[in-house]
């Protein structure tokens, strides 16, 4: 296809608290490495962001981060300043000394930053994260249905993290807010149903897999006509 074969990874800027978060993200990015896919992500070396960008790197592929101008912390050496003075530094260090595979792109708005994003890409792919990952994925998926792009979205779903979620559009489907054909425009990969093998699992393969095998649903674009 002549899709790109970039791939969007929308995550947290936390670890979490489980270790499957993590080994997930990390299978995620040796995957993409290992199949010539460029990562493009979020910026920033924290929590899941940096895992899977880090793994990303490690495993010799190509990383773009795209950052908003207003969470660039400003540094000295490579130590970011805590306008605080102490405390846990919110925002991204831009590192001069850059990874040659890392190019780190500056916008001026989070909206920027998410059309940025998913110019440059061919798939998305969500990690757990918080509120910011869960707006840019209903962002994407939207985008999807109206007909802006046709772009699978695949939620890795590593101990049910994303369960709920899915849960929640059943329950709009079932009270007529979605289309039942739109169902399938957010891919869910499941992993082992024995969550303790949610640690070991190879979840980059497994969404790759689900990335390569997507078709657009149709019925979707509602007939809009985007410049």
């Amino acid at each position: 296809s002549g899709r790109s074969r970039a791939v969007a990874v929308f995550c947290g800027s936390s670890l979490g608290n489980q270790k499957a978060f993590e080994h997930a993200a990390t299978s995620i990015g040796h995957a993409l490495a290992r199949t010539s896919r460029p990562l493009v992500y979020g910026g920033g070396s924290k929590g899941i962001m940096g895992v899977v960008s880090g793994a990303t790197l490690d495993a010799g592929g190509s990383a773009t981060g795209v950052v908003p101008e207003a969470m660039i912390i400003p540094s000295q050496s490579g130590k970011a300043i805590s306008s605080e003075g102490q405390g846990e530094v919110k925002g991204v260090i831009l590192n001069e000394s850059a990874h040659e595979n890392m190019e780190q792109i500056v916008v001026k708005s989070m909206h920027e930053r998410k059309v940025e994003m998913a110019r440059r890409v061919g798939a998305f792919v969500g990690l757990p994260g918080g509120y910011g990952t869960f707006e840019e994925l209903m962002e994407v998926v939207t985008w999807t249905q109206i007909g802006i792009h046709s772009k699978p979205v695949v939620l890795v779903n590593v101990l049910g993290f994303y369960s709920s979620l899915r849960e929640l559009v059943r329950t709009a489907v079932r009270s007529g807010f979605i289309k039942e054909e739109n169902v399938d425009l957010l891919v869910f990969v499941d992993g082992p149903s024995d969550q303790s093998q949610h640690s070991t699992f190879d979840w980059g393969s497994a969404t790759l897999e689900a990335i390569d095998a997507w078709s657009p649903p149709t019925g979707t674009g509602f007939g809009f006509k985007w410049s």
